[in-house]
Parts: structure tokens; sequence; C-alpha cells
């Protein structure tokens, strides 16, 4: 039994097609700060050249250019959301309340978050070809014919008839019995979000490798303040005794302007130290998401811990397993396949049902119920450049996402041998640079010895207290590299964010 069609009659049947594609970017930050290439010359009285770890460290944490958009960057990971407002007094910030509070509120972290729900939402738009579709509609239509104006005459008949009204209340169905094509789409999405749920788990990694090289920084800013003050301690002793010694007058006053000039360059590099320090935690804050205006002090020095045996093949196995990115990565190569076979599948025929049931009369009181049912069957016939141009297309994303995936693994295998040899370099900096230390003491108080008993000039104390500034700026850095070296071993690994502090702590 067939209903009969009427003109505002409303006819149903959406259908989503295309290909939909959602590249679930991954992250490839596995190098710690610490590797660093270009040297930056040391501000201030010292001549230190390797404190340019430290220094190229701070800077890339100040010149974040926020170029966030809807998609996460490197930089996102260096801003936050902020919440609440700052408390009175003094916070304790611990290392590892500081990576809790950067997984909360951390801006990459938040934006890769969106990118998931992004994703879900793609997979769901692919999942609606493959289910029922029901819409329903109500309609009244009144109507007035004229009968001439079609050139229909009759005799006795009036050629005007009406005006009439039609009440039509229907529900429409319609159904995908076999689409390969559409099946295809919708595996590629859910591919895609599985790729984005795997980069997001990637991105807290990113998160504690830069929440935990920004508070490493800010323990070398405090460790070098401190170093610094006892260095502006020893410059005052030896200014005190020259001015003593010409006072007597068995020293020049040259002695008395040398140490003068040592002793205010010292006051100097404290106040740059200082300054440093504050911004470094300005920057920490950012990171995790701290008012800028709440004043925290660190409670966490991280003290030197050898990382000793450690395989590069073993690890770099482990990192095989580990690595978010790299499941990412694969999740976009199972997306390509399915994208390239759906395009291939499109030339495949489509079968479909649709049909509709409904009351149709002229008021609701005196209707009758009638329904349409249709099986149908389509293919294309004669598209044949849209169709390979399609699978060109699909195949070349194809290629690229297995590309991709090859290289990645590759540069995971580099990552994690390039942070051993950071950690190798770092620990043997370390010891070499402890040992300058006790050496460059011992010689500024053998100097000061000498100047005090008048057997020379102060010439000796102030190329003594610039070698143990010197020496003391180097062992700072080397301490910073080689515990930044080992963060990057742990994210490297894919795991820097639950195994940090055995890699800080040293195993």
């Amino acid at each position: 039994m067939s209903k009969s069609k009427t003109a505002g009659a409303p006819q149903a049947s959406v259908r989503y097609l295309g290909f939909c594609l959602v590249l679930a970017s991954g992250f490839s930050y596995a190098q710690g700060p610490g590797a660093q290439t270009a040297q930056t010359p040391a501000s201030g009285p010292s001549t230190a050249t390797n404190s340019s770890a430290v220094a190229n460290a701070q800077q890339s944490l100040y010149t974040a250019s926020g170029q966030n958009g809807a998609q996460p960057t490197q930089d996102s990971f260096k801003g936050s959301v902020v919440t609440g407002k700052a408390t009175e007094g003094v916070l304790d910030l611990s290392l590892d309340d500081a990576i809790q509070r950067g997984l909360r509120q951390n801006l990459g972290l938040i934006l890769q978050s969106s990118s998931v729900k992004n994703a879900a939402g793609q997979r769901l738009e692919e999942l609606q070809p493959l289910l029922p579709t029901v819409t329903a509609s109500a309609s009244i239509e009144v109507e007035q014919v004229n009968l001439a104006a079609f050139g229909i005459k009759f005799p006795g008949v009036q050629p005007i008839i009406g005006p009439f009204q039609v009440v039509d209340f229907r529900a429409y169905l319609t159904q995908n019995l076999v689409n390969v094509s559409a099946l295809k789409n919708y595996l590629a999405a859910k591919h895609n979000f599985q790729g984005a749920r795997l980069t997001a788990e990637d991105a807290r990694d990113l998160v504690a490798l830069t929440v935990g090289n920004a508070y490493l920084l800010c323990i070398a800013d405090s460790a070098r303040i401190e170093a610094v003050t006892a260095e502006l301690a020893t410059s005052k002793v030896s200014l005190d005794q020259a001015v003593a010694a010409h006072d007597a007058g068995t020293s020049p006053k040259l002695d008395v302007l040398r140490a003068q000039v040592d002793y205010q360059n010292e006051e100097q590099t404290l106040i740059s130290a200082k300054n440093s320090l504050e911004k470094d935690k300005l920057a920490l804050a950012r990171t995790i998401g701290l008012p800028l205006e709440q004043v925290f002090r660190l409670t966490d020095l991280v003290p030197f811990q050898v990382l000793d045996n450690v395989d590069p093949q073993v690890a770099f196995q482990q990192a095989l397993k580990g690595r978010k990115d790299l499941k990412a990565y694969a999740e976009q190569v199972k997306s390509a396949s399915d994208e390239k076979t759906s395009a291939w599948a499109y030339q495949l025929p489509v079968a479909s049902f649709s049909g509709d049931y409904g009351d149709i009369g002229t008021t609701p009181g005196h209707s009758h119920g009638t329904f349409t049912a249709t099986g149908q069957v389509s293919a294309p016939i004669l598209q044949i450049a849209k169709t390979r141009g399609q699978e060109q297309v699909a195949d070349a994303q194809y290629e690229q996402a297995r590309a991709k995936l090859s290289d990645q693994v590759q540069q995971v295998n580099q990552d994690v041998r390039d942070s051993l040899l950071d950690i190798q370099s770092a620990a043997k900096l370390v010891e070499s640079t402890h040992s300058n230390v006790d050496l460059a003491n011992e010689a500024l108080s053998e100097a000061q010895q000498r100047f005090h008993a008048g057997v020379s000039d102060n010439l000796p104390v102030s190329q003594a207290q610039s070698q143990t500034e010197q020496a003391n700026d180097q062992y700072i850095s080397a301490l910073y590299q080689h515990n930044v070296a080992k963060l990057g071993l742990a994210r490297a690994l894919g795991v820097a964010q639950s195994n940090y502090k055995d890699y800080l702590g040293g195993k």
C-alpha cells in the first residue's frame, strides 16, 4: 500500500559520506635541554664557559612564543591554566608537587586532551552511516487546485477543487546494509582516536620533562647564589687584608683597588644570580599553573647520583615498549591503511534500505496509516578519474604514515643513545669540576696566606678568586647537565611521568 505524496511532505535521507582523517600529532621532545650545542658567554665577572648549559636552558624557558592555537606545540608546554589565587606566606614546593601540578594545569596537556575529544567526535560521526537513521515529521497542508489551469475540463465539473487539507504524521528510517567504504572510514576514525589518546599519554611525559627541567634550573640558580655568597665573603676577607696591609704601609694602594674591584664584581654577580633565580621561578610557575605573584621556595635539592650500567640496546627495547608516541604513530599507519581500503571500496555496490510509516488524512480523526519500504543497491558506473584519484591520495598518505613510523623508531633509538652519552659525559664533568673546585679553593687559600705574610701582592689572590668562581660555575652546570640528562633518558624510555624519581634519585 503506497502513500500519496504531497507537495509539503519532507524528504528524509541524510547520509554522511567522505573521508575523515585526524592525524594525532606526536611530539618528539626527547633530548633533554642539557644537551646543548651553542655556547653563550657567562655574564658578570666570571669567565666560565660551561655555565652556558644553564644559560641556554634559561633562554629556552624565557622565549616562549605563545603560539598555541587549538593544537598543542612545544611552546604550549611552557604555559598553563591558572586556577585559584595566590596564598599568603611562602609555599613549599617539592619536585613531586611541581610535576603533579603540571600534570593538572599544563597548557600543552590540556590542549592535547581537547584533541582527544575532537577525535572522539570524529569517530562518532563516522559511525553514524553504519547505524539506522530515524527522523520524524508532522505536516499540515491546505491547497486549492484549478484544473482548468492544467487543461482539464469535464462537463458539469467545477474546475476549482478545494480548498482541502492534508494532515501527515510520519517516521522515516534509512539503514546501510552493506557499505564497505563507510565501514573502513569508521575504522580509520577509530584508530585516529586511539592515536590521539596515546599522544595525550605521551604528552604527560613531556610535562614531566618540561617541569622537571624548570625545577632543576631553579636548583642550579640557588646553588649558584650560595656559591657566589661564599665567594663574596672570601672577597671581603681579601679586601680587609689589603686595606690592613696598606694601612700598615706594607702594601701599595693598587692592592686595595684590585681587591675592591673583585669585591664589587662579586656583588654584581650575586645581584645577577638572584635575578636569574626569580625569573626561572616565574618560568616554573608558568609551567605548573601557579599564580605568578605566589611566593614559593624549593624543598628538593636533587643531589648527584650516579646512573651506571645501562645497556643502550636493552634501553632501546624498553623504549619501544614504553614510548606512547610510537604507538600513536602505529595507530596512524592503521588509520591510513583503512582509508586506503575505503578509497578502493568506494567503487563497490552499496546496499541500503529506506522506509517510512505514518498516518495521513484530512484531519487526525479522519486518517489512515500508510507506509513505503524500499531496498536499493547502487554502484558507481563511470567515475574512474575520481576513484583513481582517491586511491592515489589515500595510498600517498599511507606511505607517509609508514615512513614517519619507521623514522620515529630510529629517532627513539637516537634519543636513548644521546641521553646515555650525555649522562656519561656529564658524570665525568661532575667528577672533574668537583676536583677543580677543591684545587681552586686550595690555591685561593695559599694565595691569601702568602699575601697576608707579605710574600707577594694580592694579584695571585685576585686570580685565584676568579678561578674559584669559574670552578664553582662549572661544577654547578655539570650537576645540572647530569640531572637533566637522566630526566631526558626517562623521557626517551617513555617513563618520565611515572619513574622520574628513580632517575633523578639514581639507581
